[in-house]
């Protein structure tokens, strides 16, 4: 069996312990008297867990792990008022987080150059990232291979000020106080490059409105 694979059914006590451990000892300085050490501890390993049910390959799962886990806890620590907000927050989501959330994430991120903060996930996140929407858009200058997709967890949603879904249907969790929009917007998926160009410039125009939206509604 290849090292870097593990059998579907392995068991969760075969988790790299240690690793995680060190991954959870770090977050845990950087969210001192914010987040409790508990807390950190079980966002790593749940976030870990969560990854690991749809990974093909596990070799860098502890690193990815990680990422989504401090992605979580800043989440949790704007949602509780721990931390404070400086710019607008926004999620996109879709179902596999494979191809429309990540197409606007990665769009609003480059157009909103810093006046913005989004996040993205999936309601039934796939494996990896669909290699034609990576295709269409490195085209337009947007690098998408170090993302990764990641479950819909309720933190990103609390934290979320702008809930954008695009055919989720009801996964997501619906909290007061926030703007909820349903784009509808083609599945990229078994779609030729030509179509997902299509979609990617539909969400580009899109995703300029918004912003637009966003920064009159902070000015």
């Amino acid at each position: 069996m290849n090292a870097t694979t593990e059998p579907a059914g392995t068991p969760e006590l075969l988790m790299p312990q240690a690793l995680l451990a060190r991954t959870a000892e770090r977050l845990a300085v950087q969210y001192r008297g914010i987040v409790s050490e508990q807390t950190v501890e079980r966002v790593v390993f749940e976030s870990y867990t969560a990854l690991r049910r749809t990974a093909r390959i596990h070799t860098h799962l502890v690193t990815l792990a990680g990422r989504f886990a401090a992605e979580r806890l800043a989440a949790l620590a704007q949602s509780t008022g721990a931390t404070s907000k400086t710019v607008p927050e926004v999620l996109f989501i879709c179902v596999h987080n494979a191809g429309r959330s990540q197409m606007a994430a990665a769009l609003l991120t480059h157009h909103g150059g810093g006046r913005v903060h989004v996040r993205s996930a999936g309601s039934l996140p796939a494996a990896v990232i669909n290699p034609v929407v990576e295709q269409a858009m490195s085209e337009v200058g947007l690098d998408l291979a170090a993302e990764f997709p990641k479950p819909l967890t309720d933190d990103v949603v609390a934290a979320a000020d702008v809930v954008i879904s695009m055919g989720c249907g009801d996964a997501c969790p619906v909290y007061p106080g926030k703007q909820y929009l349903d784009w509808q917007v083609t599945d990229p998926d078994n779609h030729p490059i030509e179509t997902v160009r299509l979609i990617r410039d539909d969400l580009d125009r899109r995703v300029k409105a918004l912003l637009t939206d966003l920064l009159s509604a902070t000015t």
